[in-house]
C-alpha cells in the first residue's frame, strides 16, 4: 500500500505528487512548486512524515511541471529524470520561462539525472513504475504505471474528460493520438489515473466518455 500526496502549484494549477510507501522512501513526481509557500508546504510535508525522497520524476519537460527541480536538487540531491526526447527542454527551463512565461527563474535549472527510454522502471521501497512513453504533448512525454497500485501519473496527456495540447512546437496530433489509442486505452479499465492538471478519472470512465478516447 502506498500514499499519494497531490500539491497544486503555480499560475497553471499544475500537480505534483509525493508518494511514498511503508518504507518511508518516496517520489517526487513533476514538482511544479513555484511561489515560497507552495515550496515549504512540499518541504514540511516530507520532513513531518520522515520520508526519504529518492527519485525526481518528469512526466515530459514543460516548465511548470519541473520550476521545483532545483529546489529539489538543492534540498535532497536529486536529479530530475525524463525521457531522453524531453531532455533538452528540462536543460533549459530558462529559454521556456522568458519565452513563454516572461521571466526570469530564480536559480539556474538543476542538472538532468536519468535519461529514461519505453519500458524502463523506477523503483523505490516496496514498488516499481513502468515508464510508458505517449508522446504527443510533447515529444519525450510518459507516464508511469504502477500495476500494484492500479495508477497511472499521466502528465498532460490524458485529463479527466480531456488531453493535453498538441499545438506546442514539439507537440504532434498524430503521436497523441496514437499514445492514446495504443497506450492508454491498453492499460486496465480499473487504473486510477492521476494527471498533471486537475482531479483523478480513471481509465473505465475515460474510455466510457472522454470523446479522444472514444
Amino acid at each position: 500500500m502506498w500514499t499519494v500526496k497531490r500539491f497544486v502549484c503555480n499560475p497553471l494549477q499544475e500537480n505534483c505528487y509525493v508518494v511514498s510507501d511503508p518504507s518511508q522512501e518516496c517520489i517526487i513526481i513533476d514538482c511544479g512548486v513555484f511561489w515560497e509557500n507552495e515550496q515549504d508546504a512540499l518541504l514540511d510535508y516530507i520532513s513531518t512524515q520522515r520520508l526519504k525522497p529518492v527519485h525526481l520524476l518528469a512526466t515530459h519537460g514543460h516548465l511548470d511541471h519541473n520550476f521545483g527541480n532545483a529546489l529539489v536538487y538543492e534540498k535532497y540531491g536529486l536529479k530530475v529524470e525524463v525521457h531522453s526526447d524531453d531532455c533538452e527542454l528540462v536543460e533549459h527551463l530558462e529559454r521556456q520561462a522568458h519565452d513563454i512565461f516572461g521571466i526570469e527563474l530564480p536559480q539556474q535549472p538543476a542538472p538532468t539525472g536519468r535519461l529514461l527510454a519505453d519500458g524502463d522502471t523506477v523503483s523505490f521501497g516496496q514498488h516499481t513504475l513502468q515508464v510508458l512513453s505517449t508522446p504527443g504533448h510533447s515529444h519525450g512525454s510518459v507516464l508511469y504505471y504502477c500495476a500494484q497500485e492500479h495508477t497511472a501519473f499521466t502528465g498532460d496527456t490524458l485529463f479527466r474528460m480531456s488531453i493535453g495540447r498538441t499545438d506546442f512546437a514539439e507537440g504532434s496530433w498524430p503521436q497523441m493520438e496514437h499514445s492514446l489509442h495504443h497506450v492508454v486505452a491498453h492499460l486496465p479499465k480499473d487504473t486510477l489515473v492521476l494527471s498533471g492538471h486537475g482531479p483523478q478519472s480513471t481509465i473505465a470512465d475515460e474510455l466510457m466518455y472522454n470523446p479522444y478516447l472514444r
